[in-house]
């Protein structure tokens, strides 16, 4: 796994923008709670952390992991946000079912930021068993949440820059 050896909650704090005049939408599957909750945790306190204020975070509930796309589409058609973060939790099981739900949601998340520009960022874990999530969702692993919430600043600095016309994306060009 690639996350074997490495704390997904470790970055360089001092490289992300400030989030305070950014809005942040967070949707968050109900299905395996203790995990999307715990994942949820992670990602708010990171965007207060960094800026972000409580008015400017929007979050609504689905029920699981498939909702997720639709969850977000509605929530960035009545809130003015600069990036949506999805978090869920699908456990592999002893059918398919996890490749076609984890395919249809990151195609659905793609698919939004596509036609809308907009940052729609995947906060999905993936794992195998339930030990292997709790270790993502503040576990020996971090807080895939708080990798979800670092991901939706940045991009979130990026869409509104695109949408203010700056030319330079990327490396400071």
């Amino acid at each position: 796994m690639a996350s074997a050896h490495k704390n997904l909650s470790s970055y360089d704090d001092t490289q992300l923008p400030d989030a305070s005049p950014m809005r942040f939408g967070i949707v968050v599957a109900d299905w395996n709670a203790d995990i999307t909750h715990a994942l949820y945790a992670g990602c708010h306190e990171t965007l207060l952390k960094h800026g972000a204020t409580e008015d400017n975070i929007k979050t609504v509930q689905v029920p699981g992991t498939f909702e997720l796309p639709a969850g977000a589409r509605m929530l960035a058609g009545r809130e003015k946000v600069d990036a949506v973060i999805c978090l869920g939790c699908v456990i592999k099981g002893e059918t398919k079912h996890d490749e076609y739900i984890n395919n249809a949601v990151s195609q659905g998340l793609v698919n939004l930021s596509i036609a809308t520009g907009q940052p729609f960022i995947f906060g999905v874990l993936t794992p195998n068993s339930h030990e292997q999530a709790l270790d993502r969702a503040g576990g020996k692993h971090g807080n895939k949440g708080v990798e979800a919430a670092v991901t939706a600043i940045r991009m979130a600095e990026l869409y509104r820059n695109s949408k203010q016309g700056k030319s330079s994306i990327g490396f400071g060009r």
